[in-house]
């Protein structure tokens, strides 16, 4: 039984008196993290100082070389972050995440780009690098477990992403359409309150750009239609969509699209027209003579040549007379 115990017992003592070499093992760097390296590897990408260090990161990612672009990048940052080449470096590191695209991570490394380095000389270009990013988001892609794993799509997170970017440079050339596409992630929830209010804000906030405003105006009145479809007697949200398109027509009447706005109109007036004339059978089948009289006429008042005016106009009087109403 001892001898059992100390063959093992000794082979592991020999294992840690007399090292050994391996081919490519795994190390751990802090800051860096786990790299599979051959051996001697390490001398041929570390450098000394941040200058060489950087332009090593620089070769890779122009040779695709992502991991070897990033695990210089991380060095970069970490043992020079206060030197004038971190902002590139990091910079870099969202690059390499970007080439194999791991989208998300990419977003979050230029994000700390943007935060820590607010007068980097392509600040734009990255704002750019995000704003395509989080649009391959809003036209489906789906986001990642770990990195790794495609797990599902989400409009909550696509529209945090352009409130990102809305906010790294609220009045750069792209914060406009970053806006519009929150409108357009909240649609997709089939969340219209929330798609009116991204729309609202944008007309409101750009005014100074015709286009912007007018095709903001126009998707909000378009987003209050939609909600409308969807609540069968909330006239509130109805008189919404209409109050929102008839401001767009005094607005921007040269628009093409105020014949289409027009025609929406009409067809919410004619919507609004069949839900009282629904309240006011309702009430005539309880015999609540007085409210149905009132929503009787609410037809005549929002469709006057609609063909539910005219069956409105024979029951007022069919009611007048059964009330003794003039």
């Amino acid at each position: 039984m001892i001898r059992r115990v100390a063959c093992p017992a000794l082979f592991l003592l020999l294992v840690f008196l007399f090292p050994f070499s391996s081919p490519a093992p795994l190390i751990y760097r802090p800051g860096e993290g786990w790299i599979y390296e051959q051996a001697g590897e390490g001398k041929k990408w570390q450098r000394t100082n941040a200058k060489d260090q950087l332009e090593v990161a620089e070769q890779a990612l122009q040779e695709s070389d992502y991991s070897a672009a990033a695990r210089a990048a991380r060095r970069v940052i970490k043992h020079w972050p206060l030197s004038d080449y971190a902002p590139r470096a990091q910079y870099i590191l969202g690059r390499t995440y970007e080439g194999r695209r791991k989208d998300e991570k990419a977003f979050k490394e230029y994000q700390k780009v943007l935060e820590k380095y607010p007068k980097l000389s392509n600040y734009d270009e990255v704002m750019k690098r995000q704003y395509d990013i989080t649009t391959r988001f809003l036209n489906g892609q789906w986001f990642k477990i770990w990195g790794y794993i495609p797990f599902f799509p989400s409009m909550d997170k696509t529209a945090d992403m352009y409130a990102k970017i809305i906010k790294n440079g609220p009045y750069s050339e792209i914060a406009p359409d970053a806006q519009m596409n929150i409108g357009k992630a909240r649609e997709k929830q089939s969340n219209y309150s929330l798609a009116v209010r991204a729309y609202e804000m944008a007309a409101d906030r750009y005014h100074d750009r015709p286009q912007v405003a007018a095709d903001a105006l126009f998707k909000a009145g378009l987003a209050w239609n939609k909600q409308a479809k969807t609540s069968e007697y909330d006239q509130n949200v109805a008189a919404q969509a209409i109050a929102t398109f008839t401001d767009f027509i005094t607005l921007y009447p040269n628009d093409s699209r105020v014949p289409e706005a027009s025609r929406l109109i009409s067809a919410l007036k004619s919507e609004q027209a069949r839900g009282s004339f629904q309240v006011a059978r309702f009430y005539e089948k309880g015999k609540r003579w007085e409210g149905a009289l009132i929503y009787y006429n609410e037809v005549l008042v929002k469709d006057p040549e609609s063909k539910l005016a005219g069956q409105a106009r024979v029951r007022i009087d069919q009611l007048k007379k059964r009330t003794g109403r003039e």
